[in-house]
């Protein structure tokens, strides 16, 4: 029997060696692979505008008192005649009323026969609304502080205060969403800077709530404010992407 070649195992080990290698490299390159291809980076991005508010809505009322049906509606036609008066005398004539609400005034009467009381009817209440819509915004406002004028001539007028609203807020926000989208990849590209790398590819984009808050304000609510107070607003809009990098 012949001895063992030291050489000949030695070469074989060799081969066995360098085709181990040769495959861990190929297995670790595709592995960096996968990985390059599926690196990415999540960042937030953020737009602000002030807008002016186009619309303004006034609402109000005015409400009498009579002991019958009759006259409470003769004395809320009256009344209805100055208010009507009152805003063509300001400038305002294109106006919307809602039909009269009519409740029953009430009041405890004692039972002379027992100790029981009951209510007894005394009257009637009648309301009456209005509503005044305009895109003239600065002259609404001049118009309620006026409404005293209608104290004066007798009539129970009482404002519900005023609303603003910015029409164009779903444009806005389509043309924000574009703004705030490029941010984050401002954003991203900073960041990626930093560590030697690229951004390659917007992957994904998430629009978050969008707040419409009186100007300068940075109030925020899950479900998004919409500032109905004040005629100057700032919008807000945020964008949550994904990007893929080089």
């Amino acid at each position: 029997m012949n001895p063992p070649r030291p050489h000949l195992f030695g070469l074989l080990a060799g081969l066995f060696l360098a085709a181990g290698i040769s495959f861990a490299s190929l297995t670790l390159a595709g592995a960096w692979s996968r990985i390059a291809e599926c690196q990415v980076i999540n960042v937030t991005g953020s737009a602000h505008k002030n807008v002016q508010s186009d619309l303004v809505v006034w609402r109000a009322n005015f409400s009498v008192d009579a002991p019958t049906l009759l006259e409470a509606q003769q004395k809320l036609h009256a009344d209805f005649g100055k208010v009507a008066a009152f805003l063509q005398r300001h400038g305002f004539s294109d106006y919307t009323s809602s039909p009269p609400q009519i409740q029953e005034l009430t009041a405890k009467q004692h039972n002379k026969f027992d100790d029981t009381t009951v209510n007894v009817r005394v009257g009637y209440q009648l309301t009456q609304s209005i509503e005044v819509r305009s895109t003239d915004v600065a002259r609404v406002p001049p118009l309620v502080g006026n409404s005293g004028e209608l104290l004066e001539q007798g009539v129970a007028f009482m404002s519900d205060g005023l609303v603003f609203i910015y029409t164009k807020a779903g444009e806005a926000k389509v043309e924000m969403m574009a703004e705030a989208t490029k941010d984050a990849r401002a954003r991203a590209e900073q960041i990626a800077s930093q560590g030697g790398r690229r951004v390659k590819e917007l992957r994904s984009a998430h629009m978050g709530v969008v707040q419409i808050n009186p100007i300068y304000s940075a109030a925020t609510s899950w479900q998004g404010n919409n500032d109905t107070s004040s005629p100057e607003k700032t919008i807000t809009a945020t964008v949550t992407a994904t990007f893929s990098l080089n």
